[in-house]
């Protein structure tokens, strides 16, 4: 399934033309994550261009020395630079600040992280905590609780951030958008387990 993926998330070019720049962007612990890559795969299923409804490309990085809003706020500078040409919305967060700022902004206690990795864990709905980047062989996707959830379209909440109402913001978000996805109130304990990154190729090849 992380072939299918793969193929899936690169049949959208603006997902292509920044995996194809990840040296160039130098991104620590970088992660290309979250609504390009889920949404894309949601797209396809639908009958959808590749591209469509898609808000923003996000990109995980981590750097612990520095956790300023200031530091953050120049990697976007440079990263929305790099990327201009795409005509895109390009969001770069530090995860290791993400403690800093989330609980005045959502209202929510969040614990501070030792990777993006760990942030990709804790996105609200399991089925959208997806990653991938470069790597030697072709891609590396992380999807510790595996893809099946994302193609099967089942909406439940994550119970590291169990925060139900952020949760049903986003998932009634997602249903406007692609009406057969299917909400559940249940978390899915014992539904999936906690994978590891895993390395995948794809007959589209490296970016690099």
């Amino acid at each position: 399934m992380h072939d299918r993926f793969l193929c899936d998330i690169l049949a959208n070019g603006h997902n292509r033309a920044i995996l194809a720049r990840w040296q160039q962007l130098d991104l620590p612990d970088g992660w290309l994550v979250a609504g390009c890559l889920f949404q894309t795969v949601w797209n396809l299923r639908s009958g959808f261009d590749p591209q469509a409804h898609i808000k923003d490309y996000d990109l995980f990085y981590f750097d612990g020395g520095d956790l300023s809003a200031q530091a953050e706020q120049a990697v976007q500078r440079r990263v929305a630079g790099l990327l201009s040409d795409l005509g895109v919305t390009v969001e770069a967060r530090n995860q290791a600040r993400v403690h800093c700022w989330y609980e005045d902004y959502f209202g929510f206690a969040y614990p501070q992280l030792h990777s993006s990795c760990e942030g990709i864990d804790r996105f609200l709905v399991p089925a959208t905590s997806v990653g991938v980047r470069p790597a030697h062989s072709g891609f590396e996707v992380y999807a510790p609780y595996g893809l099946s959830l994302l193609y099967e379209g089942r909406l439940f909440p994550n119970p590291l951030t169990r925060h139900l109402p952020l949760f049903h913001t986003k998932a009634r978000s997602y249903r406007a958008r692609w009406p057969w996805l299917q909400m559940e109130e249940a978390d899915g304990a014992g539904q999936w387990s906690h994978a590891k990154a895993a390395p995948a190729s794809c007959a589209i090849g490296n970016p690099r």
